[in-house]
This record gives C-alpha cells, sequence and structure tokens, in this order.
C-alpha cells in the first residue's frame, strides 16, 4: 500500500490521530468504536494574545549610529537596536473542538478484525470492526468536515467538547440543541477572554432511524441504524446567527458528498508518485510496523505519499502551519505560527516539483495578504521603502514584533527574498514568468535594499549591515553582525531578479550595480564557505540551521557545475556543521543541500537521522525533536523535496538526473515531476541505468547533467545535442546507462 495507512487499533494519542483537510478545516480522526473522536481544526483559529494590533517600533533614527559601531568593530552594539521593545509571540493557533460519539452500551474493544486506515487518495480516514464503521473526510467541494458512522442498533451519545488540553480557564461557552425531523442540529459558540473575537462551530446530525432526544450538552441516540455529522467552523466577532449558519451546511449524505468531495482531491493528489522496487515485500505493513524498521524502502516510499497527502491537505486559504492544519492542544508549541527563516519555506519546498500548486497557491496568499506589514517594517526598522518579511506570523499580521538578545530576528533583512522564491520557482515551471503581483513584490524587495545597501567596507564593496544569519551566531561576536552570507545572497538575488524581470524600471541598472559591489563570500581557513563574509568573524559550526548555503538550496548560485571552487567550500561547510539539537528540520535541511552539492552519503545520512530517530508518530505526522517530542510538520512536509532532490533536480536551464540516488535505494520510479523549464518527468532508475520521460509544455534549451557513473546513451531522436533541445508537445526520452 502506498497511497495510504493502516493501524490496527484506535488512537490513545492526538499525535497518532489520522488526518483530513482541505487546506480550511482539518480533522483528526480517532477511530475509537467506544468513543469517536474527531478533533476539529482550522486555519483561523488563532487566539487573541495583544499582539494582533502591535505595529513594529520606529527604530530607523538609531539605525545609523548602530551601522557605524558595527563597522568600527563593536560586535555587541546590535543588542541595543530594539532593546525595549518586547518579544511578542504571535497569536498561539489551536484546536476548536472535537465531536464525540460515547457509546452508551458495551466497551467495543479492539480486536484482529479491526482496521483504522487513511486512504491518501481520497482522503477519507475510515475505522471498521464488527459491524461498526466509521468514515471521515474534510470536503473540498463544501468546506465541512463529515463524519459517518453505521452500526445496527446504534446507541450513543453525541457531544460537540471544547475541553480538550490547555483550553483557557475562562473561556465563555454557549451551546445551543434544535432537535429536527431527521435528527438534531448542534452549535458551540467559545468566546476568547478579553476579546470580541471568538468562533463557532455548527454541526447538523442526520439519523437513520431509531430516536433522538437531548441529553445534557448534546444529544442521544437510540437504535439508529446510522449517523452522520457534517460540521463547519466560523471565527468572528460578536454572536453569528446560528439559523443561517445551519441552512448554509451541505444537507445531502455521506455518499453524495463524499462522490462530490473525492475528484478534486484525488486530482490534486494522483498527480506525482514514488515506487520503490524493493518495498514490495513490505508494502502491506502498518504504518508502526514500518516505522519500527528504518532502512526499509517501504518506509521511505510510505512517508513520501504521506508527506505529499498531508502537504496537500493543509494548504488552502494559508500554506502549513508548524503543525500543518492540525493540533490537539491549546499549548502549541511556537504559537503554533509559520516560521519563515527556514520551517516555512522547507515545508513546501517540494510544492513546485511535485506538482502541487494547490500549496504555492496558498503560500502566495499568505504572502500577497502581508505585503502592506512589510512595508510597515522596512519603514519602521530600517527608514527604507520596499518590504522586509518577519520570522514569526500567524498568518494575520506580517509585522515584526520577535525582539530579543540572543534571537534578534527584527535584523533578518532577507526574509522577503527567501520567501518569494518558491513562488518565482513555481511561475518558471508553469508560465515561464511571474505574474504582475509577483513582479511588483520582486521589485519591492529590491527597493528595500536600493535604499538599505547605503554603507561601504574598507574595500569599496557594499556592506549589509546590520547582519544576522538565523538564528546562530559568530562564535565571538554577538548575533546582530555585518555581511552574513544568506543576506548577501539574498541582496544579490533580489537586485538582479528584480532588473531581470522589470529591466524598464526606472531603477533596474543601479540595482544591477549594487549586486555587483556586494561582497564575494569568504572561504575561511578551514576551506568553508564561512557563515559571514567579514574579517575575524568566527564560525559556529555546531548548529541546526545552515542559513549561510542559501546561494546552493533553493537559489543554485553556488553548483558544482557553474561554480565548483564554491560548491567544494560549501561542500566543506557542510562537513563541517553539527545537528545541535537534531532538529528534523536541520537534517532535511541539510539532504536538500547535500542532493544540490551530489553527495549521496550525505544525503543518506540526513535521512537515515530522520527515519531512524523516532521523529514520526503513528499517524506518519512527525516531530520537531527525536522520540516524538513536539508535534511538528517539518519532517514530515519536508521530506518528499529531499527524495525528489536526490533524484531529479531543475532549473530554467538545467536538467540533472540521479545526482545524488542513496544506496539503499537502488532501484525506483519518480512519475509527476514538474521542471522548473516547464517539462513533466517521468524517471526509472535501477542499477544499471534508467529512463526519464520528458514532456515539454513549452519549448526549451537546457543543460543535461547526470550523476556520477552515468552516461547518456540514447533519445528517442538518436544522439541528443549538448544542450537539449525540447519541443512543446514532442514526448523526449532519454536513456542513461552506465559510464
Amino acid at each position: 500500500m502506498i497511497d495510504g495507512t493502516w493501524e490496527p487499533c484506535p488512537a490513545t494519542r492526538w499525535e497518532d490521530a489520522f488526518l483530513s483537510g482541505n487546506g480550511r478545516h482539518g480533522a483528526m480522526v480517532f477511530g475509537d468504536p467506544a468513543d469517536d473522536r474527531v478533533v476539529v481544526n482550522h486555519h483561523t483559529l488563532v487566539r487573541p494574545n495583544g499582539s494582533e494590533d502591535l505595529r513594529p517600533p520606529e527604530l530607523a533614527d538609531g539605525l545609523g549610529r548602530l551601522q557605524d559601531a558595527l563597522l568600527s568593530g563593536d560586535t555587541t552594539a546590535a543588542e541595543t537596536f530594539g532593546a525595549g521593545s518586547p518579544l511578542v509571540w504571535v497569536q498561539p493557533f489551536h484546536p476548536a473542538f472535537r465531536t464525540r460519539v460515547h457509546r452508551t452500551r458495551g466497551l467495543h474493544e479492539a480486536v484482529s478484525g479491526y482496521r483504522r486506515e487513511a486512504d491518501y487518495t481520497t482522503g477519507e480516514v475510515t475505522a471498521a470492526y464488527e459491524a461498526w464503521r466509521s468514515g471521515v473526510f474534510v470536503s473540498r467541494a463544501d468546506d465541512v468536515v463529515v463524519q459517518h458512522i453505521t452500526d445496527p442498533g446504534l446507541t450513543a451519545d453525541v457531544l460537540l467538547d471544547h475541553a480538550l488540553p490547555g483550553a483557557p480557564a475562562r473561556l465563555a461557552v454557549g451551546r445551543s440543541t434544535v432537535l429536527t425531523p431527521g435528527g438534531a442540529r448542534l452549535a458551540l459558540r467559545v468566546g476568547y477572554p478579553g476579546s470580541p473575537l471568538g468562533y463557532t462551530g455548527v454541526t447538523e446530525a442526520r439519523v437513520d432511524g431509531g430516536r433522538v432526544s437531548v441529553a445534557g450538552d448534546g444529544i442521544r441516540i437510540e437504535g439508529a441504524r446510522s449517523l452522520t455529522l457534517t460540521t463547519r467552523v466560523v471565527r468572528a466577532a460578536g454572536r453569528p446567527d446560528l439559523g443561517t449558519l445551519w441552512e448554509a451546511l451541505p444537507h445531502e449524505d455521506y455518499t453524495t458528498l463524499l462522490d462530490r468531495h473525492r475528484p478534486l482531491h484525488r486530482e490534486a493528489y494522483g498527480r506525482a508518485s514514488l515506487t520503490l522496487r524493493d518495498a514490495v515485500a513490505e508494502r502491506e505493513l502498518s504504518g508502526s510496523e514500518l516505522l519500527r524498521d528504518p532502512r526499509s524502502p517501504a518506509l521511505l516510499e510510505r512517508l513520501f505519499a504521506a508527506g505529499r497527502y498531508h502537504l496537500l491537505s493543509s494548504s488552502g486559504m494559508l500554506p502549513p502551519r508548524l503543525t500543518g492544519l492540525w493540533t490537539g492542544d491549546w499549548d502549541t508549541a511556537w504559537s503554533g505560527a509559520f516560521t519563515t527563516n527556514a520551517n516555512l519555506n522547507l515545508q513546501i519546498a517540494s510544492a513546485s516539483a511535485a506538482a502541487l500548486p494547490e500549496v504555492t497557491d496558498a503560500h502566495a496568499a499568505l504572502v500577497q495578504g502581508q505585503l502592506s506589514d512589510w512595508r510597515d517594517n522596512a519603514m519602521a526598522l530600517f527608514g527604507a521603502r520596499g518590504i522586509v518579511a518577519p520570522s514569526h506570523t500567524d498568518g494575520e499580521s506580517g509585522h515584526t514584533r520577535h525582539f530579543q538578545r540572543a534571537y534578534p530576528l527584527h535584523l533578518w533583512t532577507a526574509g522577503a527574498d527567501w520567501l518569494l522564491q518558491p513562488l518565482l520557482e513555481h511561475a518558471e515551471a508553469t508560465t515561464g514568468t511571474p505574474d504582475p503581483v509577483l513582479t511588483a513584490a520582486l521589485v519591492e524587495t529590491a527597493l528595500f535594499y536600493e535604499d538599505f545597501l547605503g554603507r561601504e567596507d574598507p574595500d569599496g564593496n557594499v556592506a549589509v549591515v546590520p547582519s544576522y544569519s538565523p538564528e546562530n551566531r559568530p562564535a565571538n561576536a554577538s548575533w546582530g553582525t555585518v555581511n552574513a552570507t544568506m543576506d548577501i545572497a539574498a541582496a544579490r538575488h533580489a537586485l538582479t531578479t528584480a532588473a531581470d524581470h522589470s529591466p524598464g524600471h526606472p531603477s533596474a541598472a543601479l540595482w544591477r550595480s549594487l549586486a555587483a559591489r556586494l561582497p564575494a563570500y569568504l572561504v575561511n581557513e578551514d576551506g568553508a564557505l564561512a557563515e559571514w563574509a567579514w574579517p575575524g568573524l568566527m564560525e559556529t559550526y555546531d548548529h541546526r540551521h545552515l542559513s549561510h548555503l542559501y546561494p546552493v538550496w533553493p537559489l543554485d548560485e553556488i553548483n558544482p557545475y557553474d561554480t565548483p571552487e564554491l560548491a567544494a567550500a560549501a561542500h566543506r561547510a557542510l562537513e563541517l556543521r553539527g545537528s545541535e539539537n537534531d532538529s528534523a528540520h536541520g537534517h532535511l535541511h541539510h539532504a536538500l543541500i547535500a542532493a544540490r552539492l551530489r553527495d549521496p552519503s550525505r544525503v543518506s545520512a540526513a535521512l537515515d537521522a530522520v527515519l531512524g530517530g523516532d521523529f514520526f508518530h503513528d499517524s506518519l505526522m512527525s516531530a520537531h525533536y527525536p522520540s516524538r517530542d513536539v508535534y511538528n510538520a517539518d519532517a514530515a512536509h519536508t521530506l518528499p523535496a529531499a527524495v525528489i532532490e536526490s533524484l531529479v533536480q531543475s532549473t530554467p536551464d538545467r536538467l540533472v538526473l540521479l545526482p545524488a540516488v542513496p544506496a539503499a535505494y537502488p532501484a525506483g520510479e519518480l512519475r509527476g515531476v514538474r521542471t522548473r523549464f516547464g517539462a513533466r518527468l517521468d524517471l526509472r532508475w535501477a542499477e544499471d541505468g534508467a529512463t526519464a520521460v520528458l514532456r515539454p509544455t513549452r519549448d526549451a534549451r537546457v543543460d543535461l547533467r547526470t550523476g556520477d557513473g552515468l552516461a547518456l546513451t540514447e533519445t528517442s531522436a538518436g544522439n541528443p545535442p549538448a544542450p537539449l533541445e525540447l519541443t512543446a508537445g514532442v514526448d523526449r526520452v532519454l536513456t542513461l546507462g552506465p559510464r
């Protein structure tokens, strides 16, 4: 089974609950016959904490003094820039409530016939035991959570239960229950303490046969053949009209609703797939069994499928949070925010290549909805035009509010370029050029650097000051400093990209001139690409972030083909990098960079650290740390990107086949990859060679590269030219064999 997962028992922890989602609503399904619980989530559910109306403090008047101090050698000067501004976490993400269908007769204990299953092709989560069956999905067509239970003589209490772990004691909770000819209507209103905001959940219960009565805070069903619950969540101020919300729910039966949803989900999920030859023997094992054998190809195959499924399911109105679209606890680590200096981009890294434009559209919605706040950041903090992205956001505000001596994230200026890069890759893969909205954002990023880059180093290069490399510091200086490599790369990329796509802009020539005056990257005494291109700053190698390798991944500015010396220095930096606290995102970021540098052994080691570190729950959602510590989507969502990068890489003018295939996976098939030069690609590989089928959607001329030990032997048109010429609508078959 590669298109889903299953377990032989119900979930007892919310972390093990199977997941469904449509990018707005999320559902966590326990599948317990005795107490059938579904935790309902919604992307908009963030708890007001006083941060929602905060604007960035006006610090720009002190910027010049800070720059003077840093350039003169004061390595701690940045610690006072923003001092007195509080570190305020963004509004924390939280669950809505759980629907509970609690059996009132007998305890249904799981036996050998029980099976809980998530079908990734449909988004439906089912559980079955004897005559009892439960099915849950989150509809893409109707934007509701739908649950259906069948059991002869079903007798149960049904409740919308807000009392989830960590729920604040002073929530204002109100309920409404109305019996109807076909069942009942239930509503749960929850108001946040000290805020006019709250959220409302409305559920329609449709009962086939039996009797329905009001019981406590919910209803009791007796002797029914089946029960269907249709649920929607709305976050708003005041008290929305319940009648209107109930009437807006779809009233069709479960099968009809599923039939309407299924094609929409199936088409998106089915665009790409990974099949590993050696996975066949263990493919039918449960997820928990596979997790006990980290070296099983079937496990990687299953996690690739799960990663694409969860990424798709959590992306819609917004991209995935640190927890995707799901949590069963109000005390979500790091506020369940969007952490933009690493985690978000890593999670969505496969969106373009793995043919999930829904994810990119969600990311674009987040970015475009916050550009006004990003302008405020640029002006208030740096006195500049253009845009500066925050390091954390709750999905509502894009204002910077993370001020801390040890993590001065307000000094990070590379964020806009970093967050726009996935949108640029999507544009390259589809139309070939950015749309006007993206182009305008690229221009605003360049305008920021036009204003900000006003200082020089002693050699006459433009200096990036203040500068910050998330979330690291030099061994002999404070966190805020000069010429972090990521900042140099972002500035150069932003300026040249804006000039390329807006050549008629009055500042285009100036942008190119500024980019040319940025300092070169520094290779340190260890032969490694330095994290700071400033004399005297010493490396801190043992760290989870790899911000300074931004020019390698995702920018491809440093690569083994065009810049072999710098690629060797980047590889040395990767060799020297520690894993610090074993954060999952650090290991997979390492894998992505190693793949770009054609190092299959380091890709394998990074994957092994994640697969063997007990990072995955039975749900196949992941944790931030080993031993399943802190529910977090980084590993689950990033893993497909690491696998794809080891097999296929592309830029607008280059294709690399099998650059860094882990030895543990010698044969398989990757289908549906989308390249950045506008072609779909299917790849089969084995020990004796490989075959790639390219289906171009536009004409292209690309440089073709292959992994070590492989050579292009033939194509459908004979020996290929160099570079490879592709014609829209004409398939091209490439065959690789041993050198």
